[in-house]
């Protein structure tokens, strides 16, 4: 990504949510590999896509859960931590296709993976 950071010089605490994305975390946890960097980043972004219509289209608790879990465990393994404290918060709320909770979850989610996924784009065209 052309932002390397010597991934052994940073502390473990997540950044500020200034950023989408925790580009230090994640030069931690690709060795500074912009390669590798790049390729996890877009698999988000693809995967990021494929869950949130999971989440939408679930109809049960367990399909809506491991839906929201993984795009938490997605979001936590890039730094994206705004979407993985939404995808957090709609694990945990549960799920019922009528319920204005679950419909805020989801569209709170949305805005947050589309903010990321955006922020992505941007540093793909930067480098």
């Amino acid at each position: 990504m052309g932002q390397f950071v010597d991934p052994y010089l940073v502390n473990e605490t997540p950044a500020t949510h200034e950023a989408p994305v925790d580009l230090v975390h994640l030069a931690r946890h690709t060795f500074g590999d912009a390669d590798l960097e790049r390729e996890v980043l877009q698999l988000f972004m693809t995967q990021s896509r494929i869950y949130l219509n999971r989440l939408k289209e679930a109809r049960d608790v367990e399909n809506w859960r491991r839906a929201a879990h993984t795009i938490k465990g997605s979001a936590r393994g890039i730094g994206a931590w705004g979407v993985a404290e939404r995808a957090q918060t709609a694990e945990l709320l549960g799920h019922n296709v009528d319920d204005d909770r679950s419909r805020n979850a989801i569209a709170a989610l949305e805005r947050e993976v589309d903010a990321v996924n955006g922020y992505i784009r941007s540093l793909f065209v930067e480098h």
